[in-house]
């Protein structure tokens, strides 16, 4: 048996092809696998768990809860997009939310789990932004507001992201890699699984003289794919596998 991996899906309306690829994904290739892990960014954005009554929403929710009610145990960790996904998305999907960073236990190897954004450290304005919205005097505020209003900001937001996107050198929008190393020696683990960066591979890294490897999750918008652990492999697999 095999653990499955993915990250950064960005699931919306917008993109129906990847939507109808995560569920073919959740039908016909998680059913062989012993669990699934979500390491954020499930969705392009979420408002909170009041849109879940949004058609494609609860479809995603409802292929999920296949998932899970098959037995096939199914963990959320929010991303940078989602992150205001709540207690009610993890009950009608059967999903248990998991703290970033997490550590689990892969097959017999200690194996550190995160979205990944925190280690992008040279990005000091991105990291000032995410502990404002990540505080929960700040969230509950938010929520409080009618969903509506909710998304015209999230949208507001977004178009700004993308402007100071373009404008930002890509290598501080890259992990910092004393942040990665600090994180292997926190954690005491020598592999670890983020997404987050839309760079997909394996990189070495040695730490305190112990060889580290870690894996960087692909993104669904030109790739797409998961990784698989087993006792055995650890090994990226495209969507058509």
């Amino acid at each position: 048996m095999s653990t499955l991996f993915v990250s950064d899906l960005h699931l919306c309306r917008e993109r129906p092809e990847v939507n109808a690829l995560f569920f073919r994904f959740l039908q016909e290739r998680v059913p062989g696998s012993d669990t699934l892990y979500i390491l954020g960014d499930l969705f392009e954005y979420w408002a909170g768990d009041d849109d879940l009554a949004e058609p494609l929403h609860a479809e995603i929710a409802g292929a999920l809860k296949e998932v899970s009610d098959a037995g096939v145990p199914l963990y959320f960790m929010h991303g940078n997009r989602d992150f205001l996904v709540g207690d009610e998305f993890a009950r009608v999907t059967g999903a248990t939310l998991l703290d970033d960073p997490t550590v689990v236990d892969l097959h017999g190897t200690p194996t550190l789990l995160m979205h990944g954004d925190t280690l992008c450290t040279d990005d000091v304005k991105y990291q000032t932004f995410r502990a404002q919205i990540r505080d929960g005097a700040w969230q509950k505020a938010f929520l409080s507001k009618p969903l509506a209003v909710r998304k015209a900001m999230i949208e507001n937001v977004r178009e700004q992201s993308a402007r100071e996107v373009k404008a930002k050198p890509p290598e501080i929008m890259d992990v910092n890699l004393y942040s990665v190393a600090d994180a292997f020696r926190r954690s005491g683990c020598s592999r670890m699984i983020h997404g987050h960066t839309h760079r997909p591979a394996r990189h070495v890294h040695e730490v305190d003289g112990r060889p580290c490897e870690r894996w960087v999750l692909t993104d669904w918008y030109e790739r797409g794919g998961s990784l698989e652990v087993s006792q055995a492999v650890c090994r990226a697999l495209p969507l058509q596998a």
